[in-house]
């Protein structure tokens, strides 16, 4: 959702046949571990919204993975980020400015904002942004593998649940449409991705 989209892809699972009990979904308070709990490579497993300009890519993205790195200060995070879109690999280059005083991501590409999120959950295997400059309730879910576990997935479709969306909205990537990093090509005829 990044409109880069950053954090995005995943398996579906039922939902407990009891709706959970809706709290308000709390961005995590950051501290001197947060940032540093989230450097290194991500895969983006899992969106969900109803919010239409999000929607087409989304829809056309097949997989994505990303790695944050140290920014040129404290509070910003350089993104590299892998992602096929339809059947089109393509590498970007961005930023991330981290609000530590009220827990917010804003994703920056040429200098300019494109979307903000708070984290809801960052432990070292799992990511859940709540998309916020939107009309509309959006959620993705990333983690440091490809698969997540059912606990995992359960809890992201608790939120999604309690924000009124439902597996209809969501939207997978899968790790067989993986992009190869740029120099690595996978069988003849692949094209590295384009840095952009």
């Amino acid at each position: 959702m990044l409109a880069t989209i950053t954090l995005l892809l995943g398996l579906p699972l039922a939902l407990a046949t009891e709706p959970p009990s809706c709290a308000p979904l709390i961005p995590i308070t950051f501290d001197n571990t947060t940032i540093p709990r989230l450097l290194g490579q991500w895969f983006y497993i899992v969106g969900a919204t109803r919010y239409p300009p999000y929607l087409p890519e989304l829809r056309a993205a097949k997989f994505s993975a990303f790695s944050f790195s140290p920014g040129s200060h404290e509070d910003e995070l350089n993104i590299t980020e892998f992602i096929r879109l339809n059947e089109t690999c393509v590498g970007r280059n961005s930023k991330v400015q981290v609000l530590q005083e009220n827990s917010t991501l804003v994703h920056v590409d040429d200098n300019q904002a494109v979307s903000m999120a708070t984290l809801i959950q960052s432990d070292k295997d799992l990511l859940i942004l709540n998309h916020i400059n939107i009309d509309s309730p959006s959620l993705s879910l990333s983690a440091r593998t490809h698969n997540v576990s059912k606990e995992h997935m359960e809890e992201f479709k608790a939120h999604l649940h309690c924000l009124g969306l439902t597996e209809e909205d969501m939207y997978y990537t899968s790790i067989k449409d993986a992009c190869p990093p740029p120099g690595e090509k996978t069988g003849e005829g692949d094209a590295d991705p384009q840095l952009e």
